[in-house]
């Protein structure tokens, strides 16, 4: 058995190294490693040998396996090597590749990252929440009534837990003023969600930007700087920015700001981008209820808040006439801010 053990080997060698190409090479390796293969074969003579005999010849048959599988991994080798230096004969390998196509932030991201720097260099800290909210966390605990609009069905998204997608960044406040304690410099960037009707000036899922500022001496005059420094930031110093009264249940006085849009082919107009106001008082004193002191009193502490879409920040920066175009993913579009 052992001769046989070491022809079959010496054969196995040959038909390897003969092999000229996947086929050949797989053909002898079926031959004496297959299940029907002569290796194979000879294995099972195993057990007409003595205990005597059977370590001896085991360790034969297991060193001809190796040989057999360690050279047809070399060959292999081998032959894929070949094929590598067939496929680039004729080719210059000295001539420059072709350009690859370089990719880019997306505006809104660009937008998004530009808004934190300049408010993080103000002293705000960044805030998160869920955007899978509670009614009280998004309406209730911002002062907002059972009959408020924005709390119906047709306004809002919701499931059948109760839980509603967020329709405001604002619930982030909420959240971070139950946990801590004045002064409060936050902003909370993220995905609202409204049941509005999408047209080119409005989306359904939007991005917002959300600040809120708390301490013992806050007055409308920091508010409206911080909000004119911001802007003026963000699109330069000729950026005309105008307050317009308005009203939101969870501030009070409250306004709405509007930035003059100058978009290529059109006549200058304003879009609003943003509203704020001094924080209501009744905010101040139902989150005094849930935490159960008095370290948000209306009494202590006064603060203002604002919420903007970072979208419509895009959309003034570049001038880009349909807020359609940020999510469509057009290559052609996306690549004048490569």
């Amino acid at each position: 058995m052992k001769q046989e053990i070491e022809t079959i080997q010496t054969d196995a060698l040959e038909a390897i190294g003969a092999a000229s190409d996947e086929k050949s090479l797989d053909d002898a390796r079926v031959a004496f490693l297959g299940k029907k293969g002569r290796l194979t074969a000879a294995s099972a003579g195993m057990k007409d040998l003595s205990k005597e005999e059977k370590p001896v010849m085991g360790q034969l048959l297991n060193a001809a396996r190796q040989a057999i599988t360690s050279a047809i991994e070399a060959k292999q080798a081998s032959l894929a090597d070949e094929a590598d230096k067939k496929s680039v004969q004729g080719i210059d390998l000295t001539l420059p590749s072709r350009p690859l196509p370089a990719g880019a932030i997306h505006p809104l991201t660009q937008v998004k990252d530009h808004a934190i720097q300049v408010l993080r260099r103000m002293g705000f800290a960044l805030a998160e929440g869920p955007e899978i909210e509670t009614e009280f966390h998004c309406f209730d605990a911002l002062n907002t009534p059972e009959d408020q609009p924005a709390r119906n069905e047709k306004d809002t998204f919701y499931f059948d837990s109760g839980k509603l997608l967020r329709t405001h960044t604002s619930s982030v406040q909420i959240r971070t003023m139950e946990k801590a304690t004045p002064p409060v410099r936050i902003i909370a960037p993220g995905s609202a969600y409204r049941r509005d009707e999408i047209d080119a000036t409005h989306l359904s899922v939007f991005n917002q930007l959300e600040g809120l500022y708390v301490d013992t001496d806050v007055k409308l005059g920091d508010l409206k700087g911080t909000l004119e420094f911001f802007l003026r930031s963000m699109f330069g110093d000729d950026t005309e920015v105008r307050f317009r009264p308005h009203f939101f249940p969870f501030t009070e006085p409250s306004f709405e700001i509007d930035i003059k849009l100058h978009a290529k082919g059109q006549e200058p107009k304003w879009i609003e981008i943003a509203g704020c106001g001094m924080v209501d008082p009744a905010v101040f004193e139902s989150l005094c209820e849930v935490r159960g002191d008095d370290v948000f009193s209306p009494d202590k502490v006064t603060g203002y808040a604002f919420g903007m879409g970072i979208d419509r920040l895009a959309m003034i920066k570049w001038g880009i006439r349909d807020i359609r175009l940020l999510i469509e993913n057009d290559v052609r579009f996306l690549k004048r801010f490569a």
